[in-house]
């Protein structure tokens, strides 16, 4: 039998667009969730109190950068 395109279509269930989507939603994720232990490391490691709750700010800003990015992304 030979190979063909379809074949190759079946073989990833998710099409570009997705794998776009899934990458920026870790990407979020994953600095939100670092900025959240970096800030943590701040305030208890360095006890250098008001940076630790600087970069704790970064989270939900992350996030909510996120979330933007990802709600323009829906409109194409």
């Amino acid at each position: 039998m030979s190979s063909t395109s379809t074949d190759t279509d079946r073989s990833s269930p998710f099409s570009k667009r997705q794998k776009r989507r899934v990458i920026a939603k870790l990407f979020f994720l994953i600095a939100g969730t670092l900025s959240f232990f970096l800030s943590v490391a701040l305030w208890f490691i360095t006890e250098d109190i008001q940076t630790a709750i600087y970069v704790g700010l970064w989270v939900p800003s992350l996030f909510s950068l996120g979330a933007l990015v990802l709600a323009h992304e829906g409109d194409r």
